[in-house]
């Protein structure tokens, strides 16, 4: 039972490392494929407008970045940015793009939840700092809103 065996060690492969799809074709013998497709839990993320400045950028990049007008929306947490609900699905916003208050402006992952990132004020998005499947660190700049007050 080599084979049953080798089976199990890739359902927990699949379980440990949260892959989709494992794929395997040995000529003549088998072909085996696994897919594991999560269901993704989404959840409200807390107040980000007042965030400190603090980042891994440079006292210059943080100075430009501060320095151009709007609001920057900082990242709440380590994890990996998503443009989309789902790979090839239109990015929820883009440079250009109006937000209200309460839309969503992202998707971070982290720990294996799907976090959604709203907007806290009214604007259009002037600047986006990530690229979609960018892993970003606490407090990094995300976005850039120039309010409506502005």
């Amino acid at each position: 039972m080599k084979d049953m065996e080798f089976i199990r060690n890739l359902a927990k492969l699949i379980n440990e490392e949260s892959l989709d799809v494992i794929e395997i074709k040995e000529e003549g013998k088998y072909s085996i494929r696994m897919e594991k497709h999560a269901v993704q839990q989404v959840m409200a993320m807390p107040s980000v407008a007042a965030m400190p400045k603090e980042t891994h950028q440079t006292d210059k990049e943080q100075t430009e970045v501060a320095a151009k007008e709007g609001v920057i929306i900082y990242s709440p947490m380590v994890g990996v940015f998503y443009e989309a609900a789902s790979p090839g699905a239109k990015p929820y916003v883009s440079v250009g793009s109006r937000v209200k208050e309460g839309d969503i402006l992202c998707i971070l992952e982290a720990m294996k939840l799907m976090n959604e990132l709203v907007s806290e004020q009214n604007g259009t998005i002037a600047e986006i700092f990530v690229k979609n499947e960018e892993v970003v660190e606490y407090n990094q700049p995300l976005f850039r809103i120039v309010t409506e007050d502005e």
